[in-house]
Protein backbone atom coordinates (compact mmCIF):
# COMPACT_ATOMS: atom_id res chain seq x y z
CA UNK A 1 0.00 0.00 0.00
CA UNK A 2 1.59 3.45 -1.08
CA UNK A 3 1.12 5.92 2.34
CA UNK A 4 -1.42 8.66 1.89
CA UNK A 5 1.88 11.58 1.41
CA UNK A 6 3.70 9.41 -0.95
CA UNK A 7 0.50 9.11 -3.12
CA UNK A 8 -0.67 13.05 -3.43
CA UNK A 9 2.86 13.37 -4.69
CA UNK A 10 2.46 10.70 -7.26
CA UNK A 11 -0.57 11.94 -8.31
CA UNK A 12 1.36 15.80 -8.03
CA UNK A 13 3.85 14.46 -10.65
CA UNK A 14 1.23 13.26 -13.09
CA UNK A 15 -0.54 16.06 -13.19
CA UNK A 16 2.29 18.39 -14.14
CA UNK A 17 3.26 15.06 -16.35
CA UNK A 18 -0.24 15.25 -18.45
CA UNK A 19 -0.41 19.11 -18.19
CA UNK A 20 2.69 19.78 -20.17
CA UNK A 21 1.52 17.71 -23.29
CA UNK A 22 -0.33 19.13 -26.06
CA UNK A 23 -4.04 18.89 -25.90
CA UNK A 24 -6.50 19.39 -28.55
CA UNK A 25 -10.37 19.51 -28.19
CA UNK A 26 -12.35 17.73 -30.73
CA UNK A 27 -12.17 20.18 -33.94
CA UNK A 28 -9.23 22.33 -32.68
CA UNK A 29 -5.91 21.83 -34.32
CA UNK A 30 -2.85 20.40 -31.31
CA UNK A 31 0.40 22.77 -31.60
CA UNK A 32 3.56 20.89 -30.62
CA UNK A 33 6.59 22.74 -30.57
CA UNK A 34 9.26 20.31 -31.98
CA UNK A 35 13.33 21.25 -33.69
CA UNK A 36 13.49 20.76 -37.14
CA UNK A 37 16.10 20.58 -40.33
CA UNK A 38 15.91 20.89 -43.65
CA UNK A 39 18.45 18.97 -45.68
CA UNK A 40 21.73 19.42 -44.37
CA UNK A 41 20.81 22.94 -42.42
CA UNK A 42 20.95 23.56 -39.13
CA UNK A 43 18.36 22.51 -36.20
CA UNK A 44 15.48 25.12 -35.58
CA UNK A 45 12.89 25.25 -33.29
CA UNK A 46 9.80 25.02 -35.15
CA UNK A 47 5.87 23.52 -34.50
CA UNK A 48 4.13 20.94 -36.23
CA UNK A 49 -0.01 21.78 -36.51
CA UNK A 50 -1.72 18.36 -36.22
CA UNK A 51 -5.13 18.53 -38.01
CA UNK A 52 -5.96 14.79 -37.82
CA UNK A 53 -3.88 12.95 -35.84
CA UNK A 54 -1.73 10.28 -37.50
CA UNK A 55 -3.38 11.33 -41.21
CA UNK A 56 -2.97 15.39 -41.53
CA UNK A 57 -0.28 17.85 -40.63
CA UNK A 58 2.03 20.49 -40.88
CA UNK A 59 5.11 21.73 -40.13
CA UNK A 60 5.80 25.36 -39.50
CA UNK A 61 9.78 26.29 -39.81
CA UNK A 62 10.40 29.77 -40.02
CA UNK A 63 7.94 31.22 -42.87
CA UNK A 64 7.88 27.92 -44.71
CA UNK A 65 4.43 25.68 -44.18
CA UNK A 66 5.30 22.13 -45.00
CA UNK A 67 1.97 19.78 -45.18
CA UNK A 68 1.67 16.14 -44.83
CA UNK A 69 -1.00 13.58 -45.48
CA UNK A 70 -0.89 10.15 -44.29
CA UNK A 71 -3.83 8.20 -46.69
CA UNK A 72 -3.73 5.08 -43.87
CA UNK A 73 -2.03 2.59 -46.21
CA UNK A 74 1.03 3.52 -45.11
CA UNK A 75 1.86 5.97 -47.85
CA UNK A 76 2.48 9.98 -47.01
CA UNK A 77 2.20 12.70 -49.30
CA UNK A 78 4.49 15.90 -48.69
CA UNK A 79 2.89 19.09 -49.99
CA UNK A 80 4.82 22.84 -50.19
CA UNK A 81 4.43 26.04 -52.47
CA UNK A 82 1.68 23.78 -54.80
CA UNK A 83 3.68 20.94 -55.02
CA UNK A 84 3.12 17.67 -53.96
CA UNK A 85 4.84 14.05 -54.02
CA UNK A 86 5.03 11.12 -52.01
CA UNK A 87 7.73 11.12 -49.62
CA UNK A 88 9.41 7.89 -47.19
CA UNK A 89 9.41 8.33 -43.33
CA UNK A 90 11.77 6.92 -41.20
CA UNK A 91 13.08 7.21 -38.02
CA UNK A 92 16.75 7.98 -37.29
CA UNK A 93 19.45 7.35 -34.82
CA UNK A 94 19.67 10.88 -33.81
CA UNK A 95 15.73 10.20 -32.62
CA UNK A 96 14.45 12.20 -35.17
CA UNK A 97 11.86 11.03 -38.19
CA UNK A 98 12.58 12.45 -41.34
CA UNK A 99 10.46 12.47 -44.64
CA UNK A 100 13.24 12.23 -47.25
CA UNK A 101 15.11 15.39 -46.17
CA UNK A 102 12.89 17.40 -43.92
CA UNK A 103 13.25 16.42 -40.47
CA UNK A 104 11.50 16.86 -36.72
CA UNK A 105 12.73 15.90 -33.30
CA UNK A 106 11.31 16.23 -29.82
CA UNK A 107 7.74 14.98 -28.68
CA UNK A 108 6.18 13.75 -31.91
CA UNK A 109 2.64 13.10 -31.95
CA UNK A 110 1.74 9.70 -33.85
CA UNK A 111 -1.63 8.60 -33.41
Amino acid sequence: MVPPGRALSILASLLICTSAAPVARAGEAMLVPLQCRLGDGPWQDCQMRVEELGAHWFLLIGERRIEFRHDGRGAVTMQEQGRSREVTSRWREDHSLCWDGTCARGEIPLD
